[in-house]
């Protein structure tokens, strides 16, 4: 890396600083969950990167819960009879190499060709539990994604889409037209989306918008409807679990945060409140 050379230089560098955290908690005798292939994933970039914003080595607890809440999803999903995962913007996640899985499963990975490349050359010599595809494509052309959505569903019966630390990146009317686009193939049956407040947004805006200046991208996405943002577009919540309550169960919070966790659960509207949820979603 040059001297001049910022260290987020675009959003797929942010998978550097998620595969970060997976490393650390894989380390710790407590383990959620343990990814053998983060620390080498991560590099010293990564460290990098995540030494350089506190506010996410602080709050590094929401890195891992939402994890750790993203495997159970998936797990249960394949439990009840989930064919294939389609994984957008997926990065630098390494579940098809670190879950249990079925062998039959379906898993495609979707995102840009430099962070899917990068991943390809680490893992060259790892063997996947399930058929992997991966798809080089950016996600924000909209032609280009629905053609591949139309693709993917002729070959599954029931499939799961997957946007993790994803829609948070794009606007409401960019995270409208994707969710439209994932409601049209009949097989595209569920769907687990990440959320935060507009309280929350405001405060990831203030701590991480900086550094993500020389990216060219921003967080911009959270809705004040809170999950019910994607009803009218095709999709109902079906389970909406919150990583700080996880968290706090699981002790794994400071005792401010602790007494944050106690407030009332609410999954419906809003507002000022630092909220987030990973919301699974089904279509009507």
């Amino acid at each position: 890396m040059s001297q001049a050379e910022p260290l987020i230089r675009n959003i797929s560098d942010t998978a550097l600083l998620a595969a970060v955290y997976r490393a650390r908690e894989t380390e710790r005798r407590d383990a959620l969950f343990r990814d053998p292939f983060a620390c080498r994933l991560a590099g010293k970039r990564g460290e990098q990167i995540a030494d350089s914003i506190p506010f996410s080595n602080r709050n590094s607890w929401a890195w891992v819960l939402r994890t750790y809440i993203y495997d159970q999803i998936i797990a249960e999903q394949c439990q009840q009879g989930v064919d294939m995962i389609v994984n957008l913007a997926a990065g630098l996640d390494t579940r098809p190499y670190r879950l249990s899985l079925p062998p039959a499963l379906q898993w495609i990975e979707v995102d840009l060709p430099g962070i899917l490349s990068y991943k390809e050359e680490i893992l060259a010599s790892e063997r996947p539990a399930c058929p992997l595809e991966r798809v080089h494509l950016d996600l924000s052309d909209a032609t280009a994604r629905r053609e591949l959505f139309v693709r993917l569903g002729r070959r599954a019966a029931k499939a799961l889409i997957v946007t993790e630390g994803f829609i948070i990146y794009f606007s409401a009317d960019q995270v409208r037209a994707l969710a439209e686009d994932l409601a049209v193939p009949p097989a595209f049956q569920r769907w687990i989306v990440d959320l935060v407040s507009p309280g929350l947004l405001r405060l990831l805006r203030k701590n991480m918008n900086p550094s993500l200046s020389d990216s060219g991208s921003s967080v911009q996405f959270g809705p004040e409807e809170g999950p019910g943002f994607f009803v009218p577009l095709g999709w109902r919540p079906v389970d909406v679990r919150s990583p700080l309550k996880t968290a706090a169960r699981l002790k794994r919070l400071s005792f401010g945060m602790s007494l944050l966790s106690l407030l009332p659960q609410s999954n419906s509207r809003q507002g000022s409140r630092p909220w987030s949820g990973i919301c699974l979603f089904a279509k009507p």
